[in-house]
């Protein structure tokens, strides 16, 4: 499973790195990851992407969003192949989500100011907790 190094990696490169590194012959310790024993690696990425955002790192955010991404990556594998979700599970209940959650951008709502806004987000995700969407 030789890959050559690049310069750059689209998105469909790295859903396969992600799978050659969980694969029988990948790497032994990508491989034994489950959920739970990713809890602290995501939670380790997602604080240095706010600690670089408090430094004013763009650089060092560029490079942690890449690891947090790659959380994403790592999960939405691991439940794919449990036969639970698929990442493009996830990227479409994010899409529509996204969507329903901006009526005033996606349909007839309107919202002026960033708190209009936000009322109105605040608002779509209490009637779908409710069950109403």
């Amino acid at each position: 499973m030789k890959r050559e190094l690049k310069e750059r990696y689209g998105f469909e490169e790295l859903r396969e790195i992600v799978a050659d590194l969980r694969a029988e012959d990948g790497c032994p310790w990508d491989r034994v990851q489950t959920f739970e024993t990713m809890k602290k690696c995501l939670a380790d990425e997602t604080q240095e992407v706010l600690d670089a955002v408090d430094r004013g790192d763009t650089a060092n955010l560029c490079e942690e969003l890449g690891d947090v991404l790659m959380q994403v990556l790592v999960y939405s594998r691991i439940a794919e192949e449990a036969g639970l979700f698929t990442l493009d599970d996830v990227m479409s209940g994010l899409g529509r989500k996204l969507v329903r959650r901006h009526p005033h951008v996606f349909g007839d709502a309107h919202a002026e100011t960033p708190e209009e806004a936000l009322a109105l987000w605040r608002s779509v995700k209490a009637r779908e907790k409710a069950g109403l969407l």
